[in-house]
């Protein structure tokens, strides 16, 4: 098995420079690093990360914790935060936290000594002294949190905003009774969205109905649910805002079954911007919403809070929005500019 000394002699250089690469220490020049890792990688050498992260006090490891890990919209924001991670030389370490406190602070031991830092999208049940209690022992940046804590520099998404803007679009369509499936209960983005489905409604001067809003849970079938519930109002519905694309989806799926036409009987709205949005049909008009950029910014605040040692710089920071117009909203491209300020706006086909 080669050693560090076989690495040094095939790539002509002293054990410390080779320890210096292997270190990340930026006092060697480009070519002898490059040399060195051509050296590594003939030999078939692997570093000993757990004998460097002794040496440096660093593991170069980013540990990422998820309340899911399944959809389209967590694995565009593990593939922003993966990419990012490896282009800085950094490793990840993911994990999905479930739904509990318990499972947050579980996920968290196992990687105590492991990771540099964690990126946390926290679960609904997560309390402020939790996520104290993990920043006192490693640097955290929050995704979404549903409070601030402090130290924690944090990237969130303009849920609101994007909501507010659906509404003021669907009005512009001349919808008056426009129903909502929200998302599940103490959820940060599903509140925000529904807070902003409220206010959208009030700005038109259409004061809001609890009768009209579903509550679901951001899965396909709590969509497919919430259609027979709106089908039995009086009147019904000639529009409705689902809080997510899944569910979006879902409530496509039964008003078809129902026999109704989308956007010709009941005009549906989503939001994220899924990839299977594009290619419903009708196509799904939703909020965009760069999962990949969310990803790689909370990677970004992470690198900063490890250059800061003394924990002085918090940053809080929030993804734009874009509402993308398609057929399921019945609008023509061009009806789409007509949208508060705030969030874009790209009409689409």
């Amino acid at each position: 098995m080669a050693t560090i000394r076989d690495v040094a002699k095939t790539a002509g250089v002293s054990i410390a420079t080779v320890s210096r690469v292997f270190n990340g220490n930026t006092a060697v020049n480009e070519d002898t690093a490059l040399q060195v890792w051509a050296a590594a990688s003939a030999l078939d050498y692997w570093p000993n990360g757990a004998a460097r992260s002794l040496t440096t006090s660093r593991s170069n490891t980013l540990g990422v914790l998820l309340p899911d890990l399944f959809g389209d919209f967590f694995s565009e924001v593990i593939r922003g935060i993966d990419q990012l991670a490896k282009r800085e030389k950094y490793q990840t370490l993911v994990s999905g936290s479930h739904a509990s406190v318990e499972d947050v602070l579980a996920a968290t031991r196992a990687m105590r000594g492991r990771i540099d830092g964690l990126v946390m999208m926290a679960p609904d049940s997560i309390t402020v002294e939790s996520v104290a209690k993990i920043r006192r022992r490693l640097p955290v940046v929050l995704i979404s949190p549903p409070f601030a804590v402090d130290g924690c520099s944090s990237v969130s998404v303009a849920s609101f905003s994007g909501a507010r803007a659906v509404v003021a679009h669907l009005v512009g369509l001349g919808h008056r009774e426009i129903a909502m499936v929200a998302g599940p209960a103490g959820n940060v983005d599903a509140e925000e969205r529904l807070r902003g489905y409220r206010r959208g409604l009030l700005e038109a001067g259409i004061p809001p109905r609890d009768e009209l809003v579903v509550q679901g849970d951001f899965r396909e079938s709590s969509g497919y649910a919430a259609a027979a519930a709106l089908l039995d109002r009086r009147p019904r519905p000639t529009a409705v805002f689902a809080a997510n694309d899944c569910m979006a989806i879902g409530l496509m799926s039964a008003l078809g079954n129902a026999g109704l036409s989308v956007p010709h009987d009941v005009a549906v709205v989503g939001f994220d911007n899924i990839t299977m949005a594009q290619y419903m049909r009708p196509p799904l008009t939703t909020v965009h919403v760069d999962a990949y950029a969310l990803g790689q910014k909370a990677v970004r605040l992470m690198l900063d809070t490890l250059a800061d040692p003394e924990g002085g710089k918090v940053t809080v920071q929030t993804i734009d929005v874009i509402l993308k117009v398609r057929s399921s909203c019945g609008a023509r491209p061009a009806v789409a500019t007509n949208l508060p300020a705030g969030p874009k706006t790209e009409p689409q086909r």
